[in-house]
């Protein structure tokens, strides 16, 4: 059985800016907000943080302060992918030299690879770095999809521990379930697929959803463990409006919209990413009112 990262609620973490970098102050903000909400773990300089538009430098403060407000509360698990295998590695090493409990390390971009590339490219990262790792395979995004029989290759890899599955696939999802056992963790990487994926043996997700409503997603995972299962369900399904919301524009322009009508100063994204068009902004706040 490989090691458990977390079980539960992790929250793929958003990353405020401002005209001078990274505004670290209301970062710590979120990340204590996200602690004293029940918060499984806090994945740091992911999709949902705009990792592709950090310099180097943010990314290490960024992790670095994440890492120093948990102070071993919630594990710290940091995105250190690419699509640039020797780059991912030094990224790799700096994340732990940094302190964080795992890496989650999503699959090569724009170039792409086969498999066998998938394969390799895993291997020889794994070889570099004493921390576990989450894969992430989210096809929407990178064009890559890691495919059931290549996780069940990876799983045999100490320290490759679990699976992001954002493929929306549940068919795949089964499947890798099926070949891997205890071998190969499974979190969701769709808020709307949560209890979908905990039914076929996940043990949580890395959630969006959780960065505004992190006591309520926490809350979601709770109840299915403790056989409270017609509750979860409602729970997921009650909040389908407010995650269809979420995702009514790129991945995180709604989030940081609605983070920043909590009363959080999260700025805008960084381009190529834009502010929340008026009309879809006016919907999510009233999803999240309601």
């Amino acid at each position: 059985m490989k090691k458990i990262l977390f079980k539960g609620c992790g929250t793929a973490i958003s990353t405020p800016f401002n005209e001078n970098g990274v505004n670290l102050k209301e970062f710590e903000r979120l990340v204590e907000f996200q602690i004293q909400n029940g918060v499984d773990a806090i994945i740091v300089c992911g999709t949902t943080g705009e990792s592709s538009t950090m310099t180097k430098e943010e990314k290490k403060a960024t992790i670095s302060c994440a890492v120093k407000v948990s102070n071993g509360r919630v594990p710290i698990i940091a995105g250190t992918g690419g699509n640039n295998t020797m780059q991912v590695i030094e990224n790799s090493k700096e994340a732990e030299s940094l302190g964080v409990d795992g890496l989650l390390i999503v699959t090569p971009y724009y170039n792409k690879c086969t498999q066998k590339g998938l394969i390799e490219h895993y291997k020889i990262i794994a070889e570099n770095t004493s921390l576990p790792i989450i894969l992430y395979s989210v096809p929407s995004r990178t064009g890559v999809n890691i495919l059931p029989e290549t996780c069940l290759e990876l799983s045999k890899i100490d320290n490759i521990v679990a699976i992001k599955e954002a493929s929306g696939n549940l068919s795949q999802v089964a499947e890798i379930a099926h070949l891997c056992g205890d071998n190969l963790n499974i979190y969701s990487g769709n808020d709307d697929q949560i209890l979908p994926i905990l039914s076929l043996g996940g043990l949580g997700v890395i959630s969006v959803l959780s960065n505004i409503r992190p006591q309520y997603t926490h809350d979601m995972i709770q109840n299915f463990f403790d056989g409270n299962i017609d509750k979860a369900t409602k729970m997921q399904l009650n909040a389908i409006p407010l995650i269809k919301a979420l995702f009514s524009e790129v991945n995180p322009i709604p989030v940081k919209s609605a983070l920043n009508h909590m009363g959080f100063d999260f700025g805008i994204p960084r381009l190529p990413l834009t502010k929340m068009s008026s009309e879809k902004e006016l919907k999510l706040f009233e999803e999240m009112e309601r």
